[in-house]
């Protein structure tokens, strides 16, 4: 079978376990159907996810100009605390910011190797900790807009890590349950005192059952430096794809790269 797209981040399905889908160009390759087989990844081209030319990628699947223009990759994006859709004022779409940013956020903790804190839209749970692998996630605050849940973030990223580290969390074999309601009750007390009413409690603990077992090595690979590459799909976690020996690619860090794949048995 052979295929041939652009790449977007992997399409999951909450199941048990996880159902991926690849997608390229909008054709989605059910990759768990793909584990055992032999996996040839070439790269020919780019496409910016913005403005769709074959320029090199930059950053976040955006070009160089796109990402220093697009409103889908401001600083808010990566940084929550700096919106500003709530008080009217645009950063470089205000219409754009404010759907993105007017809208219920939910600040929480997840397991990703360690525990972390993140901020995430409510529409993207739990495609938001499926993508980072995490292996629990606990929502600890709802807010009404995106402002609010970076500030919350902010103060309590100075006493829990608010970055996935790739390795810690492709080399986890945590089998007991961790108590984030634990973590929850002890972060509580630096939650800044305006924001004290988002502060949620009792909240569904989310699992999430990974189609991945650790492996003995990671080594993380690129397009840029290995342009073809030739495996055995392993298995899947977060949105790394892994192959036979430790080696792992992270498709969401591939987003508008054309590629083509070879699949054979």
């Amino acid at each position: 079978m052979q295929f041939e797209g652009q790449i977007l981040k992997m399409t999951s399905y909450d199941d048990q376990p996880i159902q991926y889908y690849l997608n390229l160009s909008g054709d989605l390759i059910h990759m768990n159907e793909l584990f055992g087989k032999e996996l040839t990844i070439k790269h020919i081209g780019f496409q910016c996810v913005n403005c769709g030319e074959n320029k090199p990628i930059y950053r976040m699947g955006f070009c160089k100009n796109c990402f220093f223009e697009s409103p889908y990759a401001s600083d808010t994006i990566i940084r929550p605390e700096l919106s500003t859709a709530h008080l009217g004022v645009a950063e470089r779409d205000l219409e754009i910011e404010k759907e993105i940013q007017l809208q219920p956020h939910t600040v929480y903790l997840a397991y990703t190797g360690e525990v972390k804190v993140g901020v995430t839209r409510n529409t993207q749970i739990p495609t938001r900790w499926i993508d980072q692998g995490a292996t629990f996630a606990l929502p600890i605050a709802r807010t009404e807009n995106r402002y609010e849940a970076g500030m919350i973030e902010v103060a309590l990223k100075q006493h829990v890590p608010d970055k996935t580290s790739w390795k810690k969390m492709l080399q986890d074999d945590l089998e007991d349950e961790i108590d984030l309601a634990d973590f929850q009750q002890k972060v509580k007390q630096y939650f800044p005192e305006d924001f004290q009413r988002f502060y949620s409690e009792g909240e569904n603990l989310w699992k999430f059952d990974y189609p991945f077992e650790k492996p003995s090595k990671v080594n993380s690979f690129t397009l840029d430096k290995k342009p073809e590459f030739t495996g055995r799909l392993t298995g899947i976690k977060g949105q790394y794809l892994g192959f036979e020996g430790g080696d792992f690619i992270n498709v969401r860090g591939h987003e508008g790269y054309v590629i083509s794949l070879d699949v054979k048995n």
